[in-house]
């Protein structure tokens, strides 16, 4: 069975989607998220540079998983899209900050524009 969640303290999806899809069918149980931008709960950018909005978008991505009982350790793979591939070294400084020890599988790609003008946008697959 399919669940979609939207997530109280998060900024509202800024289109026709949720936050979050569960699976959950006796021991399969999977999370996939829609890509998070590097917004606080008001819809403001945490700031105009690469590392604070992967921080924030870290950030919010925790706070979708602590909603569902989960953390960033369950996290099974990361999309991460970039605006510019120049961003990529301090993208990975604030990323390995968050998955330290746990280092999911991810994909790093360069994209043309991401919603609002966003530097970066990640999504996630968990596994529990």
């Amino acid at each position: 069975m399919v669940q979609t969640f939207i997530v109280d303290g998060l900024s509202t999806p800024i289109g026709p989607y949720s936050h979050g899809a569960k699976i959950t069918e006796n021991n399969f149980k999977f999370l996939f998220t829609s890509g998070q931008i590097g917004i606080t709960q008001d819809g403001n950018f945490a700031g105009n540079d690469i590392k604070s909005q992967t921080e924030q978008t870290l950030t919010n991505l925790s706070k979708l998983l602590e909603s569902q009982g989960l953390s960033l350790s369950n996290v099974a793979k990361t999309t991460c899209y970039l605006i510019d591939m120049a961003h990529f070294l301090d993208f990975n400084e604030v990323y390995a900050k968050f998955f330290d020890n746990h280092k999911p599988a991810r994909t790093t790609v360069a994209v043309s524009g991401l919603p609002k003008g966003a530097l970066v946008e990640i999504e996630i697959i968990v596994a529990y």
